[in-house]
């Protein structure tokens, strides 16, 4: 990647500055961005380290690599503050967010610096499908640590198990890219719809929530 450093000095300028301006509540926020954008950069040396390593083309580095190594590198951050902090719900959840658009940030932008940007309907396509793969995988692995670290039995093996989940994500979404065509843009298409789903059926499990609340308090 062509002057990847610069780019990344760059993009973490404006939130670097924004931590020591922004209050304590809402460094945290800032600091996730930076860590999102670096476990990005990062990944990119470990890829082609490990491309080169095992000589591997492009196509199985993009398939069996890089979704371990991205999955592994955006998990490091949560980790580290589930483990140190140990934040509430909601803090947690926007970590996981956080952190999993500015690593789909900076990946689109480092996909137009070597891309080029005069497809601008290619573009969007991208942008939104690569986005909604990495929040996919960030809440499918985050979301996921949040309910089975309240078992203790689980930690280990729930972790493995939610990462590979999200590894397994990630591959057939960068295997169905690299064969281009109709498939590429399925692969766009597919995590895109995950999130919509995935945000509906959340919102009518809070309805049903709320009308259960609700119907408790009358015969209260």
């Amino acid at each position: 990647m062509t002057y990847i450093e610069n780019i990344f000095v760059c993009m973490i300028a404006p939130p670097l500055i924004a931590v020591f301006c922004a209050g304590k509540k809402r460094r945290s926020s800032f600091l996730f961005v930076i860590a999102g954008m670096g476990t990005c950069l990062l990944s990119a040396y470990i890829n082609t380290f490990f491309a080169r390593l095992y000589g591997a083309d492009v196509i199985t580095a993009t398939v069996e690599i890089a979704p371990v190594v991205e999955e592994i590198m955006k998990l490091l951050p949560l980790l580290f503050y589930l483990l140190i902090f140990e934040p509430g719900r909601a803090h947690a959840h926007s970590a996981i967010l956080i952190i999993a658009v500015s690593f789909a940030t900076f990946e689109n932008v480092c996909y137009l610096t070597e891309n080029g940007a005069a497809e601008l309907s290619h573009l969007l396509i991208r942008g939104f499908g690569t986005g909604a793969m990495h929040i996919v995988c960030g809440t499918i692995v985050g979301g996921g640590l949040l309910y089975v670290w309240r078992q203790p039995l689980l930690k280990a093996a729930g972790t493995f198990g939610l990462l590979c989940v999200a590894i397994s994500y990630h591959a057939i979404y960068n295997l169905l890219l690299s064969a281009g065509g109709p498939l590429q843009i399925a692969a766009y298409l597919v995590p895109v719809a995950t999130v919509l789903i995935g945000l509906i059926t959340v919102n009518l499990i809070r309805a049903k929530r709320s009308k259960q609340a609700a119907a408790a308090g009358q015969h209260v």
